[in-house]
């Protein structure tokens, strides 16, 4: 058994990862494009799950000015919150992981393309906030994924270096802002498929399937867990 010893971290996507929340960001999707008369499809919803809203919203409105932007975006994650407030669910075995992680002193991050607020719709209800030391949510970045920014300012909110760190992500854009910031990726099969994943160093059906050590291989595999 190895001990991070607080030199290792692990960054958390939210939505898909540690929350059950797509179906929510689906529904406010199409409520938005019902409200506004935008095209709306599945296979729309799951290319850009995991973008940023300032990136997902000129490919329905090419034309959208500034202004516009910021009020469509505000209105789906109004919409979202509203939908997933009644329904807040912690994704199949996040918090046997994320207790083992704390207790092996893996030091703990978000790196979410969402705004803050949709992340304290479960600090309360689901008791996550006791298990992360930071947060980057929307508002902290320029460029969003697949850029590695989110990744890197929360290493840095740990004082880790990047190869000392592992992402968990469900998005392919996700995956890939990890590898560009150079760390190890979980990718977790919730909104895409084991093939489209391929990219990361791991690919898992579940969070019930992993455990600290786990996280140790990949961030020392030479050594292994004693």
């Amino acid at each position: 058994m190895v001990s991070s010893n607080g030199q290792w971290g692990v960054i958390f996507d939210m939505d898909g990862v540690l929350v059950d929340s797509g179906w929510a960001h689906r529904q406010a999707w199409f409520d938005l494009a019902a409200a506004e008369g935008l095209e709306m499809s599945d296979e729309f919803f799951r290319r850009t799950f995991g973008m940023q809203n300032d990136t997902i919203l000129p490919m329905l409105r090419p034309d959208i000015s500034p202004a516009e932007l910021e009020r469509l975006s505000d209105w789906k994650e109004h919409r979202y919150r509203e939908l997933v407030h009644s329904r807040p669910k912690a994704a199949e075995g996040v918090l046997a992981l994320l207790g083992d992680l704390k207790a092996r002193g893996f030091r703990l991050a978000i790196g979410s393309s969402a705004p803050r607020a949709n992340l304290d719709v479960f600090w309360g209800p689901l008791g996550l906030g006791d298990y992360f030391e930071a947060a980057v949510t929307k508002e902290q970045v320029v460029e969003g994924k697949p850029a590695p920014e989110t990744f890197l300012k929360a290493a840095a909110t740990l004082s880790l270096a990047p190869e000392r760190c592992v992402v968990v992500e469900d998005a392919v854009h996700g995956v890939q802002a990890a590898k560009a910031a150079g760390m190890r990726a979980v990718a977790v099969t919730t909104t895409r498929s084991r093939r489209e994943l391929f990219q990361a160093d791991r690919v898992v059906d579940s969070l019930a399937e992993l455990n600290a050590d786990d996280f140790a291989a990949l961030l020392n595999p030479d050594r292994g867990p004693a």
